[in-house]
């Protein structure tokens, strides 16, 4: 049981600031792929149908754990081999960005498609090197409360695509959009200039047979085969029910007669300090409780979100069940994905982190990319309020499985 004084002192030492900065350079270029596309995509008359086969462009973050290890055993030869990686995928990433307003998407489909997998690829080329470089940055005993901060930073970036952007549409061409949403990368960019490069507790692989074999056999004896397909069942199931429930949140509010503007606004001002305070309160009772209570606690939460999206369903064009739905949405599933990442971390070697936590990363997406893709054709043919109830259904065999791999009375860190 970690002291106050403990706590204050984790919670303002250089490792936590340097975790805002890693998480807001991760989750800006995701929430451009699943919000900004999908909101820029839909306010263009492109159908839901075709939305939801956008999500298959994200394919880059389920297969990253297969060219991972050409990552750590391949440095560039400038800055380090986190801090190099970090810099050259920054750049492209801000070219990127600021290219998608040079089509329209009723013109250029497939070549917007084109470049969302390009922006894809390089931003899980990122989460690579940014969960490797924090894993090795926190101690055990500051998982928790690092991770929370992350991926509070995290969902803070989506509001610069989720937000700010759609405010900005309504008054500026979308190619001055998307050159200002592509701005918001120069922090991370300037980050990875002035960290230092840690010392790495695993070497540079000697051979790419090293670099690839090991981690995967140190991932499956450390606790066993069983335990290690436990975790990975997990892995996949755990936010199946949220993923998809989010995955069209922002056409969804388009659907029912918001417009733009009013989806920004109240994104801002209904999402922005439930998500901030709810998150550092999440991370700090995560050092209290422990990661294990916190993955069940946070699961309901998640659970109890989804349900907030039958309500409006039902309620319609209502901008004070708006403003609650996305409170709760940005404070359930960011505490979700808070506990979450914190669980993946404990779960890598730091011998082998690049490669194990680009794995079990790659199996979170799995649902975010294969399942979203037919989203949009469950809502044609359910409607979203029966679209939302079965979410809720598939958010249970996740919550299930904690008895395995996470009980709630067994010790944690």
């Amino acid at each position: 049981m970690w002291s106050d004084n403990q706590i204050i002192k984790s919670l303002f030492n250089r490792r936590m600031l340097i975790c805002v900065f890693t998480g807001f350079a991760s989750g800006l270029p995701l929430y451009v792929v699943y919000t900004l596309l999908p909101a820029w995509l839909r306010s263009e008359g492109v159908s839901l149908t075709n939305i939801g086969f956008f999500a298959l462009v994200g394919t880059p973050y389920t297969w990253k754990f297969f060219y991972s290890p050409l990552i750590d055993r391949y440095p560039l030869p400038f800055l380090g081999i986190r801090r190099g990686w970090m810099f050259i995928t920054q750049i492209i990433l801000f070219f990127i960005i600021a290219a998608f307003g040079w089509f329209e998407p009723n013109i250029s489909l497939w070549s917007i498609a084109v470049l969302a997998f390009a922006l894809a690829l390089f931003s899980a080329s990122l989460d690579i090197v940014l969960d490797a470089y924090r894993r090795e940055l926190l101690p055990d005993s500051e998982l928790g409360l690092g991770n929370s901060i992350h991926v509070n930073a995290y969902r803070v970036a989506g509001l610069i695509p989720g937000s700010l952007a759609l405010i900005l549409s309504d008054h500026l061409s979308w190619e001055w959009v998307y050159f200002i949403v592509a701005l918001f990368i120069l922090p991370g960019i300037f980050m990875t200039l002035f960290i230092k490069e840690l010392e790495h507790k695993n070497k540079t692989p000697n051979t790419l047979k090293d670099a690839i074999v090991l981690p995967f056999i140190d991932f499956f004896t450390r606790n066993g085969v069983k335990q290690a397909l436990w975790v990975l069942a997990f892995m996949l199931f755990y936010k199946l029910g949220d993923s998809m429930a989010t995955a069209l949140s922002t056409p969804f509010y388009l659907d029912l007669g918001f417009t733009k503007t009013q989806i920004g606004i109240v994104a801002k001002n209904a999402a922005l300090w439930p998500m901030v305070i709810g998150g550092m309160a999440g991370g700090l009772l995560m050092v209290k409780i422990g990661i294990n209570k916190a993955l069940w606690l946070f699961g309901f939460v998640q659970i109890i979100t989804i349900g907030g999206f039958v309500v409006l369903a039902e309620v319609g064009n209502n901008l004070a069940v708006l403003a609650v739905v996305i409170a709760f949405e940005y404070l359930g599933v960011g505490l979700g994905t808070a506990a979450f990442v914190a669980f993946i971390a404990r779960s890598t070697n730091k011998t082998f982190v690049v490669t194990q936590f680009a794995l079990l990363t790659a199996l979170t997406a799995l649902p975010r990319t294969f399942a979203n893709s037919i989203t949009g054709i469950m809502v044609d043919y359910m409607g979203w309020s029966n679209f939302f109830w079965v979410c809720i259904f598939l958010a249970i065999p996740g919550m299930l499985m904690l008895f395995k791999v996470a009980p709630f009375f067994e010790r944690s860190e």
